[in-house]
């Protein structure tokens, strides 16, 4: 008998098991489910990241050392070029899960040890401290893969907040003034994230149960999701059939 194929699940997926409000029911539908309706994501963020990359590598080229807003982490000597997700995963044979990733940044250190690295284009408020759990999970899920396809040792984990510069002062610069447009400058802001890789192990075996179900999990008592479900759901009766 063929064995099952693995549960593919990214380490930001995993991450949503973490947080305070989790809900088996809503995570089990997130899985049974290629493409959640309404879900939009602008672009926007996403090119931001990768420019936020390309500022990093290329002080590094220029400099040969780390921008003096990276010196939250420590004595950095360089970086390694962000893995593709295809190339950075394993199969946990116990859960039969296969956790992917693709972290924003790997910095390495003098003694050849690692520090992963992701990049959150906002401001560093109390909205996004309520998501530091998922983000947790996400980074320690980097280090556990990492460990797994045989990387030096990680030793640091760290969010890297840039808050855009939005103030008058800023907005009235000489420098930001362009004649195609506008520049917008961005502050830095390091969160370190504790190392725990069990609680990726202990996650993982949460995933593989609930996607295995074979019938929708209970509810989060309150879950406000699975209410809009429910209302959605409540609304179909009697509508007219698709054209």
């Amino acid at each position: 008998m063929n064995s099952p194929a693995p549960i593919r699940i990214s380490g930001k997926d995993l991450g949503q098991l973490a947080l305070p409000g989790a809900c088996a029911r809503c995570f089990w539908l997130s899985r049974k489910v290629s493409r959640l309706p309404y879900q939009i994501f602008p672009g926007i963020f996403s090119s931001i990241d990768a420019y936020s990359k390309k500022v990093v590598h290329g002080w590094f080229d220029r400099h040969d050392s780390a921008p003096p807003w990276l010196t939250g982490l420590g004595d950095v000597r360089g970086y390694l070029a962000p893995p593709h997700h295809t190339q950075f995963q394993f199969v946990h044979e116990e859960t039969g899960v296969c956790l992917t990733g693709a972290p924003d940044a790997v910095f390495t250190r003098p003694d050849g040890s690692l520090i992963i690295a992701d990049y959150k284009t906002s401001r560093y408020t109390p909205t996004q401290s309520k998501l530091l759990p998922l983000y947790a999970v996400q980074l320690n899920a980097y280090a556990v893969i990492a460990q797994q396809v045989g990387w030096p040792r990680v030793d640091m984990l760290a969010l890297i907040y840039t808050e855009p510069d939005t103030d008058h002062a800023a907005a009235v610069a000489t420098a930001n003034q362009r004649e195609r447009g506008f520049a917008m400058p961005f502050t830095a802001h390091i969160e370190q994230v504790p190392l725990d890789p069990q609680r990726v192990y202990e996650l993982m075996r949460r995933a593989a149960e609930l996607c295995r179900a074979e019938t929708a999990p209970r509810s989060r008592h309150g879950c406000p999701e699975c209410a809009r479900v429910r209302e959605m759901i409540d609304l179909l009766p009697g509508s007219p059939p698709d054209e």
